[in-house]
C-alpha cells in the first residue's frame, strides 16, 4: 500500500469514531442523562452503518463477513447478558428480602458521615479483591452503600464515584479477576509479577483518590440526626430488620471464596434471598403482587419493577427496584455496542487505527503514552474492555520486546488504561452495567471516579520518573519461586 493510501486508510478508519462522538454529543445535549434509554443505541447503530458502508463500498467487504463477525461478537457476550439478568434479579431480591435495607440500617449507624466516602472506597476495594469481580461488588455491597450515602446527604455522583473507585482497584489487583489474567497472559507476563508491578502505580492512584474523598467527607455538611432517624424509622417500619438476613451475603461470600462460576453464584444468591423474603417479608411480597399471592410477588420481585411506599419520596425512590426488566436497556445497548465493534473490526478500521498507534512508539515515555491512548481508544471504539486489553497487547508486545522493555511494563500500562476506564464509557459494557445497577448515569459519576481518572495519568508519571523500569539487558526478570507461588 502506497504511503498516501495508508494515510487515507487511517483517516477513514477514524471516521466512524468521529461520527459516533458527534452523534453522542448531540444525543447527550438533547436527552441528557436519559440518553441510554434509546438515543445512545441509535448512535451506535448509525456509526455501525457508516462502518458497513465504508467497508462494502471502499474495501469490497461482503455483507456475509459482517454477519459472521456479528454472530461471533454476540456469542462472546452471551454469558455477560445472563450475568446482567442475574444481577437484575439480585437487585430486586436483595432489596425486597430486606438484605439491603438491613445493611443500610446498621451501616448508617456505624459509618460516620465524615469517613463515609473513604470507608466506601476501602470496603469496595476489599470486597472486589476477594471476589475478583467489580460487577459483583457493585451489585451487592455497592447498592447498600448507595442507600447509606443518601441517608447521610451525599450526592449520587460522589457515592457512585467512591464505589466505582474501590471496585476497580480490586478488579485490577485480584488474581481472581479475569481482566488481570487476560492482561498478564496476553503480554506473556507471569500473573503475580504483573500484580506486584501494578502496586507502583495502583497504590499511589488509590491514595490520591482517598485523599480527595477524605477532604470531601470532612467538608460535607452532615444531615441532622433527625433526618437520619427518619430514615431508620422508615426502614424498620416497612421491613423486618434482623441480622439473620446477613446470612444471604454470607452464603454469597462463601460461594465466591470457593470460586464458583459467576452465574451459579448470582443465581444462588437471588434464590436464597427470595426464600428469606418469604420468611421475613411476606407482607411486602403480598403488597407487590397486588392480590396477596406470595408466589406471584416472588416472580414480580425477580423480573419486574417494584414500588413500595415507605413514607418519603427519597426513600421510595431508593428502595424501588427494576429486576431483570431493568437490565433490558443495558442489554440492548450492549448488543448495539457489539455490532459497532464487529463492523469496526471487519471493515478494517481497527487495523488502520492499530497502524496509527504503532507509529508513535519510541522512547519509554512516548511508548507508555501511546499505550495508554490505545487502551482508552479501544474501549471507546469496541465498547469491550477485554477486546481493548487484547488488541493493545497485540499492538505493542513486539515493540516493547524489540526495544528491550519488560513485558510487565506493558501489562501494567494496559490495566492502568483499558481496565479502569471501561466503567467511564457510557456505551461500554462496564459503564452500562454499573450505571444500571447503581441507578446513576455514567456521566454523573464519571467526574467523581477519581481512582479511574488518576490511574492513566499515574502510569505516565511513573514511566517519566523511570522508577522500577528496567531494560531486559540490564536486569533478569525471570520469575522467582516467590513470584510464581
Amino acid at each position: 500500500m502506497m504511503k498516501s493510501q495508508r494515510a487515507l486508510h487511517i483517516i477513514i478508519s477514524f471516521l466512524p469514531i468521529i461520527l459516533l462522538i458527534g452523534f453522542l454529543t448531540y444525543a447527550i445535549k438533547v436527552f441528557g442523562t436519559d440518553v441510554s434509554s434509546g438515543a445512545s443505541q441509535i448512535c451506535l447503530l448509525a456509526a455501525s452503518a457508516a462502518c458497513v458502508g465504508v467497508g462494502m463500498c471502499l474495501y469490497r467487504h461482503k455483507w456475509e463477513e459482517f454477519e459472521k463477525a456479528l454472530y461471533q461478537k454476540v456469542g462472546g457476550v452471551s454469558t455477560a447478558i445472563f450475568i446482567l439478568l442475574s444481577i437484575g434479579a439480585i437487585s430486586g431480591s436483595w432489596m425486597i428480602s430486606g438484605v439491603v435495607p438491613t445493611l443500610m440500617y446498621y451501616g448508617i449507624q456505624v459509618i460516620h458521615p465524615q469517613f463515609f466516602l473513604v470507608s466506601t472506597t476501602i470496603i469496595c476495594a476489599i470486597v472486589s479483591v476477594m471476589t475478583g469481580s467489580s460487577w459483583t461488588t457493585v451489585a451487592t455491597i455497592g447498592v447498600a452503600l448507595m442507600g447509606i450515602g443518601h441517608a447521610q446527604g451525599f450526592s449520587d455522583g460522589w457515592i457512585a464515584g467512591a464505589i466505582i473507585s474501590g471496585a476497580y482497584f480490586g478488579d485490577k489487583m485480584s488474581p481472581l479477576s479475569d481482566t488481570t489474567v487476560i492482561a498478564s497472559s496476553s503480554t506473556g507476563t507471569p500473573l503475580f509479577i504483573h500484580i506486584k508491578y501494578m502496586l507502583f502505580t495502583t497504590v499511589p492512584s488509590l491514595c490520591c483518590a482517598l485523599a480527595i474523598f477524605a477532604i470531601a467527607g470532612f467538608s460535607h455538611q452532615v444531615n441532622d440526626f433527625t433526618s437520619i432517624d427518619v430514615y431508620l424509622d422508615a426502614l424498620s417500619g416497612k421491613f423486618n430488620i434482623t441480622l439473620w438476613l446477613l446470612i444471604v451475603p454470607l452464603i454469597t461470600g462463601i460461594l465466591i471464596a470457593r470460586k464458583q462460576p459467576s452465574l451459579i453464584t448470582l443465581f444462588t444468591s437471588a434464590f436464597v434471598a427470595i426464600l428469606f423474603a418469604l420468611l421475613f417479608q411476606p407482607h411486602l411480597l403480598a403488597e407487590i403482587s397486588g392480590d396477596g399471592s406470595l408466589c406471584k410477588g416472588c416472580f414480580m420481585t425477580l423480573y419486574g419493577p417494584t414500588h413500595l411506599d415507605i413514607g418519603t419520596p427519597d426513600l421510595n425512590r431508593l428502595i424501588a427496584t427494576k429486576g431483570m426488566s431493568g437490565m433490558m436497556n443495558t442489554i440492548w445497548m450492549l448488543l448495539c455496542a457489539m455490532f459497532f465493534g464487529a463492523t469496526m473490526e471487519t471493515g478494517g478500521m481497527l487495523e488502520g487505527i492499530t497502524t496509527c498507534f504503532a507509529r508513535f512508539t519510541g522512547q519509554r515515555v512516548p511508548m507508555v503514552i501511546s499505550t495508554v491512548c490505545s487502551g482508552i481508544f479501544f474501549v471507546l471504539a469496541t465498547a469491550d474492555q477485554y477486546l481493548a486489553i487484547i488488541l493493545t497487547g497485540n499492538i505493542f508486545k513486539k515493540e516493547y520486546s524489540h526495544r528491550g522493555y519488560e513485558s510487565r511494563l506493558l501489562s501494567r500500562t494496559i490495566e492502568d488504561s483499558a481496565t479502569v476506564t471501561s466503567p467511564l464509557v457510557p456505551w461500554a459494557a462496564c459503564g452500562m452495567a454499573q450505571s444500571a445497577v447503581l441507578g446513576v448515569p455514567t456521566l454523573v459519576y464519571l467526574p467523581y471516579s477519581f481512582f479511574n481518572l488518576i490511574s492513566p495519568v499515574m502510569t505516565i508519571i511513573v514511566a517519566a520518573t523511570g522508577y522500577k523500569i528496567f531494560r531486559k539487558e540490564s536486569r533478569d526478570i525471570s520469575p522467582s519461586p516467590q513470584d510464581v507461588r
